[in-house]
């Protein structure tokens, strides 16, 4: 059978079927290409492909009709031409990380000595130099010199572009407005790292719930699975943000029926501002105590006269669903007005009567 392919060729196709021993690759021909299973399994016995995925495979050479790739080249068939092959075509190459030498470590290809400087070997989070010794990992020659015996590799752009590819899954995955489960692996002040298949992804605190979340820990425990959106995704910079809260029902939707203006209920102090207080009445709904509401002189700083989490008994005032604002009244300044209005109602201007102290003091 002719060849079709030049050795080292780098050819993408997909995986037809994986039995036995084999992985079974559609090449658009009367036959299929031939790709032995292990360079697919990892090391807790698992498969990195199935039936129906891309692949990029190397051609390695045809026997009794078959043609015959790989994903790397390793062990036996790695000599000299083999390697001389795989640097011109960039192949992947499995060595043997032997020892740490000067300036990096020497591995073995098969039965060729080469070197991957210590800048080529790991990537993003790097182990400890020792580490890598004894380890089988994957490679590309990066320089190929007199006749093979001055061979350059480097682990780091394997694992680059392990990453990228996939990253690059992801985004297609991962888009605005997926839902997704997440498993949490470390709370911060500002929120929760959690694990999407395998990439890191942040739920900011204010995206916890739409109650107040003063701290991750507070909701959140590490290896703690949640359901989340998908609600920013900047993949140039790798950075994707999820909400628990845009799968929760907005409580905001059902404020203007439950608290309608003159509803009285006791709330508790969130935040205080100058201009007043910030009383949460649910969860997930605070309404403002203006300053001018407040039994208070003029220029009095609040948080000497009330502490968050106090409770206050409010009234409310005015809701607006859309702005997500909710103004209130303390309820003792409420009926204290109520009480002025109706003794005012009942008096007469200038009618000469006796002077009532009472009504002076309201007059002020």
């Amino acid at each position: 059978m002719k060849n079709l392919y030049q050795n080292g060729e780098a050819v993408t196709t997909t995986v037809v079927a994986i039995s036995g021993d084999t992985v079974f690759l559609d090449l658009g021909l009367k036959s299929e290409g031939f790709l032995d299973k292990a360079e697919v399994t990892k090391e807790d016995g698992t498969l990195s492909v199935k039936e129906g995925d891309p692949i990029t495979v190397y051609f390695v050479g045809s026997s009794h009709e078959e043609l015959h790739f790989t994903t790397k080249l390793a062990g036996p068939k790695a000599n000299k031409d083999v390697l001389l092959n795989a640097f011109k075509n960039g192949i992947p190459v499995e060595g043997h990380v032997t020892q740490e030498i000067k300036g990096g470590y020497e591995v073995m290809v098969g039965t060729t000595r080469a070197f991957c400087p210590y800048s080529q070997m790991g990537f993003h989070q790097k182990k400890e130099s020792s580490e890598y010794v004894g380890q089988h990992l994957t490679f590309r020659i990066s320089e190929y010199k007199n006749d093979g015996r001055n061979i350059v590799l480097s682990n780091r752009i394997i694992m680059e572009e392990e990453h990228d590819a996939g990253i690059e899954k992801l985004a297609k995955k991962l888009t605005v407005g997926t839902n997704v489960i997440a498993t949490v692996i470390s709370l911060e002040s500002y929120g929760a790292f959690v694990n999407v298949d395998g990439f890191q992804a942040l739920i900011p605190l204010s995206e916890i719930s739409h109650a107040r979340v003063k701290a991750a820990s507070d909701v959140l425990q590490v290896g703690q699975e949640v359901k989340a959106q998908v609600i920013k995704a900047d993949w140039a910079h790798e950075k994707v943000s999820l909400s628990i809260k845009a799968l929760e029902a907005d409580p905001w939707e059902e404020a203007a029926k439950q608290f309608t203006p003159g509803t009285k209920t006791e709330g508790t102090v969130a935040r205080i501002a100058e201009f007043g207080l910030f009383v949460t009445i649910a969860p997930g709904i605070d309404g403002l105590v203006h300053v001018s509401k407040l039994d208070v002189e003029r220029n009095t700083n609040l948080r000497k006269v009330y502490q968050i989490g106090q409770k206050i008994p409010v009234i409310v005032d005015s809701v607006d669903s859309e702005q997500k604002r909710i103004s209130l009244s303390p309820v003792v300044s409420s009926e204290e007005n109520d009480i002025a209005a109706e003794y005012f109602s009942s008096q007469k201007e200038d009618d000469g009567e006796t002077y009532n102290p009472f009504a002076a003091l309201l007059k002020k």
